[in-house]
């Protein structure tokens, strides 16, 4: 018993020590690209107006999806909305864009990550609080049901994140070119 419980050891460490911090990042990142980075930028594409003035004229979208109760207390007119809802609807448009290529490249991937992490937690308030969804989008964890489109599927989004956070982005990366310099 004490042989099989050594080679168990040796097995995994051999995984954990020389494999992992190669493997998980970069799956990590490649599960992204596959999976939300598409999600991201076409959310990202669907705020900004017209050519590349639209960066910073954002569209009606932008408002409606990002501060939907300040929006709506204005009737709906994007002039008669303050500096700071302006400011968040062009961050957060902006994050969409800038953090997931960021991510997407491995550079500076552990800040990207974090970012990511804020941005999917802002969102997920904004959808809940400020659009309203119902306790069927909400979700419950531990309720036998996983397919609710907050509480569970996001909590793999911000685990995957956090992945990124605590290894770094992997060999196959910008950082990882950076740092062998």
């Amino acid at each position: 018993m004490t042989s099989l419980i050594a080679l168990h050891h040796r097995l995994f460490g051999w995984l954990e020590h020389r494999i992992a911090p190669a493997l998980m990042p970069t799956l990590a990142r490649l599960v992204f690209a596959g999976t939300l980075l598409m999600y991201f930028w076409n959310a990202a594409r669907s705020k900004t107006g017209d050519g590349i003035a639209g960066l910073i004229n954002l569209d009606f979208g932008a408002y409606t999806q990002i501060t939907p109760r300040i929006f709506d207390a204005v009737g709906y007119d994007p002039s008669a909305l303050g500096v700071f809802p302006r400011a968040l609807a062009l961050a957060g448009t902006w994050a969409e864009f800038i953090l997931p290529a960021l991510v997407l490249i491995g550079l500076l991937t552990r800040l990207a990550a974090l970012g990511m992490i804020g941005f999917v937690l802002v969102q997920s308030y904004v959808d809940i609080v400020g659009h309203g969804v119902g306790p069927e989008t909400i979700g419950a964890w531990f309720d036998r049901i996983p397919d609710a489109a907050i509480l569970d599927q996001r909590a793999f989004w911000v685990m995957l994140f956090l992945i990124l956070v605590v290894r770094g982005a992997g060999p196959v990366s910008v950082d990882a070119l950076l740092g062998r310099r």
